[in-house]
């Protein structure tokens, strides 16, 4: 790893996480934490520098410190304090594009990973079984946090292309769960009545909030013997789950919804504050989205210690029981099935089944 290391998204949880990790290494010197905000979570050693990436003041701190590696984390759908969704885009876009023209000037940075999302996938009714990451999308995101991501890579390969010597790295990440993860799909989650699409059962993959560390940090290191980690990687962990096994898992009853009303809902959510319910979630909670990890394992050398459904276990303890409990939900499910279909169930099949 570099010896000065920049974390930008420093207030968020996952940043703070990767700071306090990153200051482990015994080959870092300093760590320097970058944010809009004061970080609410500890930071250890590292230096914080409240500053807006969004401003050319970025590139004074990447001289001032003397940083030759960056994990860019300000990437995300959701907003610290009062910012809304333009205060977001803006982070997204325009801050990274004011990131990648100070590392563009910087003589010193030699690796600069950054922090993406399988949405650039999109999710539409065409689409392929399993992403690799060359898979050209069917339908490219319309807006939200997907359509960022898609456009903060694309600045991303311009960097590359002008930067040959600087070792660039991009992490697909699928949705991100754990315990303290608080994303728009979460939100969706702890609904007490999940709305669902009509007709329709999407395959899910998820990765635990421990493994999104983990990977980051070696994707900010010098690569191990025989890996590589410059490229594009998609993250994910082991299997699929169903929709419906989420539902049931958390105890949460399902409330079908006729896609075209499925937009409807979403406004309505919306304007309560309970989640945002954007068009491309929809999307995903219609067609879903699996990926395949292959190269997350064979070039880049990581192995998540934690499979799609642990992942969602881990979520699903935190958000503690359900209006249903999950094993009389099953149950009642089977008793239907038996119904419909003489000495046919529907159990809860592990995942990646």
């Amino acid at each position: 790893m570099g010896k000065v290391v920049l974390v930008t998204g420093a207030a968020r949880h996952l940043g703070a996480r990767l700071v306090r990790r990153v200051q482990r290494d015994p080959d870092v010197e300093r760590v320097i934490a970058v944010d809009a905000v004061d970080s609410p979570h500890p930071l250890g050693a590292a230096e914080f520098v409240r500053a807006d990436i969004r401003r050319p003041a970025i590139a004074k701190i990447l001289a001032r410190h003397d940083v030759d590696t960056v994990v860019h984390m300000d990437v995300t759908g959701t907003a610290l304090g009062s910012g809304g969704r333009a205060s977001v885009k803006e982070t997204n876009v325009i801050g990274t594009m004011q990131l990648l023209g100070a590392c563009q000037k910087s003589p010193r940075i030699r690796r600069l990973v950054v922090k993406s999302t399988t949405s650039v996938y999109g999710a539409a009714p065409r689409d392929p079984a399993v992403f690799t990451e060359t898979t050209p999308a069917k339908s490219l995101p319309s807006g939200g946090f997907a359509k960022d991501a898609v456009e903060v890579e694309g600045y991303v390969r311009g960097f590359a292309r002008r930067r040959p010597d600087v070792a660039v790295c991009v992490l697909r990440f699928a949705n991100i769960l754990g315990p303290r993860v608080d994303s728009p799909l979460t939100e969706y989650l702890a609904l007490p009545v999940l709305p669902t699409v009509f007709g329709y059962d999407p395959r899910l993959q998820f990765v635990h909030e421990d493994d999104v560390v983990d990977v980051l940090e070696i994707a900010a290191r010098e690569p191990r013997r025989a890996t590589l980690n410059s490229g594009t990687f998609n993250i994910a962990g082991d299997g699929v789950l169903l929709l419906s096994q989420c539902a049931r898992r958390l105890g949460r009853p399902t409330a079908p919804v006729l896609l075209p009303a499925v937009t409807w809902v979403g406004q309505a959510l919306r304007t309560v504050g309970v989640t945002d319910f954007s068009p491309e979630q929809i999307r995903l909670l219609t067609h879903g989205r699996v990926v395949s990890t292959v190269q997350m394992r064979e070039t880049l050398g990581f192995t998540p210690l934690h499979t799609t459904a642990d992942a969602f276990a881990d979520f699903a303890r935190s958000q503690g029981p359900g209006l249903l409990p999950p094993e009389r939900l099953a149950r009642a499910v089977d008793r239907l099935a038996g119904r419909l279909v003489p000495g046919s169930t529907f159990p809860d099949v592990p995942a990646g089944s």
